[in-house]
């Protein structure tokens, strides 16, 4: 039975393997002889595209001879000398033929009559016998040609005198031929023209011309020109023609069309070059049709064995990062439960860990994807190097990583692991020929005082890592109830404000901005205020960080900046000023939605100034620069806000032309007395009158302060001193007070009362 199994077995390999193998080489012969003649087709395709491509640029060669030579060969002077009787052969050397070999090169030249006649030579070496007879009758088709063409130029008149015309686009437009002749076995390049006049004139015979014959040795400058403009190597002049592989030859011929020489060159071989590059693969497949059939033979053996090991790699696949080699997040979350589980049944603290590498998004950045990922191949060695062997380090995410530590003795101890593990990390990571140095954030989380659940655990030491994270970067935390407690508290506020914006429970106060003699309040500063159904006022200094924070102050903006619009026509003498968060700049039609809520509003720009801060402009410096272009663009006002209290003021103020700058408070709060701090106000002050600036002063609170700014030429002042921030009634009743009470001068009497308002 098995002798039967075997032979069953055996016929049906031969069956199939036969039929294969047979199939296969059949197969690769075609293909090789497919491919062989595939190069030649190749290789002779492209000599013959190189050889048009020289004979192309030698024609161009030859055409800015002519070119050249057609500087003296239309020209009414050289026309009248060279017909003359007795010809000025010191004028035409001087102005002809020298003049052709001192600007042109042409090492050659001779001035031929109209009855074939040499009547002037010239050679650079002064040996003027190289025009022979033999020379002139190899040259003479290409100077018939010339005459011929010159002499059909010619238009007849009515009258029966015939009118020769150059050519209107170019004076200088000679008629000539070109081509290539051998000068004592040497080739030259020559061009033969016709000595014409430069204006229209008229004659009452068509007369064969007076020709200039010039000649330029071919080897040398002018096969460097076709070198170059070919862009092809090994070129060789030759005089007669040698059949070796690789090697394109371009015949030269003369005007009588005997041989003149051969320009040589190595030939660019696409379809040999492929074929020496795919002949060992093909041998390779030959190669490979005789393992096919040993391999077969084996393959049933080995099969169970090979497959029980393909199941096992796609196990460890699933449960491992395929970058690190690290345990992924499932099975992290599998090994920890097992760890938790241990630890607890035999009383032991067990720490869990999470930890981020800080700004690696930087690295991805600047140095590619790659280099990010040698970085975390690099931390995870070292993470899993200062772990002891029955801890466990796992790649949660991108730049995520997670650890357990078991068996933490206390704190101190479990700080000193921490410790070890960002002073391994804090080494230079050597990336080709940079360094890069990493820093980690690191939170953690110890059971069984922070819980047992392995999903609360996790939870808990992601909290802390935020904490870290949060509280400067390159630090530990571990966790604490009251991190919980906030984190659960920004949540709820974050739910709360989302519904306070879709009930529309916010409401707008107004602090107004007056000029500095208090002749006229010239703008008002929409400020969002949050007070909830059961009374309680929420500080914009709580709400805002969480919008921020959470995606909801694209809509807070928004709305606010709609209700001010809205507002604005209730008091049409002031500006209305809205602040706008870095985020906001983010969304890509930003821009539009301002134009809307205008549109919406029947708003003039005009009526509008946007407030940023020097922030906005952090890592997308171009994308914000061009959206306050096209707002200001718009006629709407671009403030520059708390100027002085970031790093890039005086960048920005240069590359933007901002209507109003605001110094900061801190500096008028700073003043007091202070010579420091009045000196950085003043050259703030003088900086922005220099750059055509409004000038505003925020948070003015005393008189010394609008004292000083009054003496300084400050523009504007905003602050408690003049009033806080107000809603809708009491801005109503400010304006009209501060209308009757202080249309005056107040600066010289200084009779300014705080003002009382609700907040």
């Amino acid at each position: 039975m098995q002798t039967k199994l075997k032979n069953s077995g055996g016929r049906i390999a031969n069956v199939i393997i036969i039929p294969l193998v047979t199939l296969v080489f059949l197969s690769v012969v075609g293909i090789f002889f497919l491919m062989h003649w595939s190069a030649r087709i190749s290789d002779e395709s492209a000599e013959q595209s190189q050889l048009q491509l020289i004979s192309g640029a030698l024609q161009l060669v030859s055409d800015d001879l002519a070119r050249q030579q057609s500087g003296v060969a239309t020209w009414d002077a050289a026309f009248h000398i060279t017909n003359a009787p007795n010809l000025d052969q010191e004028w035409v050397f001087d102005n002809m033929t020298h003049w052709l070999y001192a600007n042109h090169g042409f090492t050659k030249s001779a001035v031929v009559g109209k009855d074939y006649a040499v009547k002037a030579l010239f050679a650079h070496d002064h040996n003027n016998g190289w025009l022979t007879p033999d020379l002139l009758s190899r040259l003479t088709p290409a100077i018939a040609k010339v005459r011929a063409r010159y002499i059909i130029s010619f238009r007849k008149l009515p009258s029966g005198l015939f009118s020769y015309e150059p050519s209107q686009w170019n004076q200088r437009y000679s008629i000539y031929e070109t081509g290539v002749v051998s000068v004592k076995g040497e080739p030259h390049l020559f061009s033969v023209a016709a000595i014409a006049r430069q204006i229209q004139s008229v004659t009452p015979l068509r007369t064969p011309p007076t020709v200039v014959v010039s000649l330029a040795p071919l080897r040398g400058e002018k096969m460097s020109e076709i070198m170059h403009m070919t862009r092809l190597d090994g070129f060789i002049l030759a005089q007669k023609q040698t059949d070796r592989d690789g090697i394109g030859q371009l015949k030269l011929r003369g005007p009588t069309g005997g041989p003149v020489g051969v320009i040589a060159w190595q030939v660019d071989q696409p379809g040999t070059q492929m074929l020496n590059r795919i002949n060992p693969f093909l041998g390779m497949a030959a190669f490979m049709i005789t393992a096919v059939v040993i391999a077969v033979a084996i393959f049933t053996r080995h099969m169970t064995r090979r497959l029980s090991k393909s199941e096992a790699q796609a196990v460890h696949t699933s449960r491992h990062d395929a970058l690190s080699g690290l345990p992924n997040r499932a099975h992290f979350h599998r090994l920890l439960t097992d760890m938790l589980q241990d630890s607890n049944s035999r009383g032991m603290e067990t720490a869990v860990v999470y930890i981020d590498l800080d700004h690696f998004k930087d690295i991805n950045d600047t140095l590619g994807h790659s280099a990010g990922d040698m970085v975390i191949v690099a931390v995870a060695k070292r993470l899993t190097h200062v772990l002891s062997d029955n801890g466990i380090v796992a790649r949660i995410s991108g730049d995520e990583f997670a650890m357990v530590i078991p068996n933490s003795k206390s704190d101190e101890w479990l700080e000193y692991i921490l410790d070890q593990i960002q002073d391994e990390i804090s080494q230079p990571i050597k990336i080709g020929a940079r360094e890069l140095h990493a820093s980690l954030s690191i939170g953690a989380a110890v059971a069984p005082r922070d819980g047992i659940d392995p999903d609360e655990l996790l939870r808990k030491a992601d909290i802390a890592l935020y904490d870290a994270k949060a509280n400067g970067r390159n630090r530990r935390s571990f966790f604490e109830a009251n991190m919980e407690h906030h984190v659960q508290s920004k949540d709820k506020l974050s739910r709360e404000l989302r519904m306070a914006l879709k009930n529309d429970e916010l409401s707008l106060a107004y602090q107004p901005q007056s000029d500095t003699a208090a002749q006229r309040i010239v703008s008002v500063e929409a400020l969002a205020r949050w007070t909830k159904e059961d009374g309680t006022v929420v500080s914009p200094a709580q709400f805002i960080p969480v919008a921020e924070e959470t995606g909801l102050i694209n809509e807070l903006g928004l709305w606010v900046l709609n209700k001010a619009c809205a507002k604005a026509h209730d008091w049409p003498d002031v500006v209305m000023s809205v602040n706008v968060s870095p985020n906001q700049f983010k969304h890509p039609r930003f821009v539009e939605k301002v134009m809307a809520i205008l549109a919406t509003n029947n708003l003039a720009p005009q009526r509008l100034e946007i407030e940023v801060t020097e922030s906005v402009f952090a890592g997308r410096n171009d994308t914000v620069l061009k959206s306050l272009r096209r707002l200001k663009n718009l006629g709407i006002k671009v403030a520059l806000d708390d100027f002085g209290s970031g790093y890039s003021s005086l960048s920005y103020l240069r590359r933007f032309p901002f209507d109003t700058l605001k110094v900061d408070r801190d500096f008028l709060s700073d003043m007091d007395g202070n010579p420091e701090a009045e000196a950085i106000i003043v050259s703030i002050i003088q900086l922005g009158k220099a750059l055509g600036m409004t000038i505003v002063a925020e948070g003015i609170e005393t008189i010394e302060q609008i004292r000083f700014l009054q003496a300084h030429g400050c523009h504007r002042m905003q602050g408690y001193f003049i009033s806080q921030p107000l809603n809708e009634a009491d801005l109503a009743q400010f304006l009209e007070d501060f209308k009757k009470e202080h249309g005056g001068d107040f600066g010289r009497e200084f009779a300014f009362k705080m003002r009382a308002a609700e907040v």
